[in-house]
């Protein structure tokens, strides 16, 4: 069993974040290429965005600490620190409103299994 500190990833990422020239800082924390489940822990400066990409097969985003907003088409919806946004399947794109931090979890079904979901816009 692996156990990891989320609050103290939060600071360290949102730190970095902070000196980064793109605003944004990221891990994966569980999973990776070669499993269907992956958890990335995501930190964004306050108006800092992740591009318009497309969505997974399921996706889930955890908000840790902040404010972001979640714009999948004409749909917004807003997450702040406790809440859990349900990632439509559809190109989307993900904003900052305040200094942020976010686990995202995405699974894969076994077709896609072996091809790493799309890391665009996210830094480590």
């Amino acid at each position: 069993m692996r156990k990891f500190s989320l609050d103290a990833l939060a600071r360290q990422h949102l730190d970095r974040s902070r000196h980064s020239s793109s605003g944004r800082s990221a891990t994966t924390v569980y999973g990776g290429h070669e499993h269907v489940l992956r958890q990335t822990l995501v930190a964004l400066c306050a108006g800092t965005s992740l591009t318009e990409h497309d969505g997974p097969d399921e996706a889930t985003l955890i908000v840790l600490r902040g404010r972001v907003r979640l714009h999948a088409g004409e749909d917004t919806w807003e997450g702040r620190t406790g809440d859990l946004l349900a990632i439509p399947p559809t190109r989307h794109s993900l904003e900052a409103v305040e200094d942020s931090v976010t686990v995202l979890t995405v699974a894969t079904s076994s077709s896609r299994h072996s091809t790493p979901p799309s890391g665009e816009g996210i830094q480590q």
